[in-house]
């Protein structure tokens, strides 16, 4: 079996990216955003993820990580997903989503072609995590992180997009605490 995209040391920093299913755009709403958000403080305060940099784009998560403590990174990334995807499944259903029923109907399909999920599947399966083990890597991933919402037109500064630790590293207060890559 492939070593390729695990996470293999411990003591590594990785890149990793979330993507959900058929790459429908679900982050339009706060309420979505909020999800994944205290999702992630709350395996930072209790899980020991150590975040170095993030972005949420429309319709996956890009994320720079580590580890502080005994937990595994792939334990930790497992029960976000599992978390976040039941939680996001659950807004839809509850809230005024207009568009409920298609996003519902495509997360039911890929749960059903899917042996390892009983309704539904919201993120891929794969996070294709890949250590980052140079200088030059760390800095392309950043850059990729932080400029990827500019492809979007959204905002003309990859600081002015809310939900990104680009606004920490051009020296603003961010909406996740992050531990800086030095």
């Amino acid at each position: 079996m492939s070593t390729s995209y695990k996470f293999d040391n411990p003591d590594g920093i990785y890149f990793v990216t979330f993507t959900i299913v058929q790459w429908v755009n679900v982050f339009t709403r706060a309420a979505y955003f909020d999800i994944i958000l205290e999702s992630l403080k709350y395996c930072q305060r209790e899980k020991g993820l150590q975040l170095h940099a993030w972005c949420i784009m429309t319709n996956h998560v890009h994320l720079i990580i580590s580890r502080n403590g005994k937990n595994k990174l792939s334990g930790i990334i497992r029960d976000f997903k599992k978390f976040t995807s039941s939680k996001i499944i659950q807004e839809i259903q509850d809230s005024a989503e207009s568009r409920r029923n298609w996003m519902l109907w495509i997360f039911r399909s890929a749960g059903q072609k899917n042996p390892n999920n009983k309704n539904y599947q919201f993120w891929q399966q794969n996070n294709h995590p890949e250590e980052l083990v140079s200088n030059k890597f760390i800095d392309q991933k950043l850059e990729y992180i932080h400029n990827n919402i500019l492809k979007t037109g959204v905002v003309e500064n990859p600081e002015d997009y809310l939900y990104s630790s680009a606004r920490d590293y051009a020296g603003m207060k961010g909406l996740l605490p992050i531990v800086f890559i030095d």
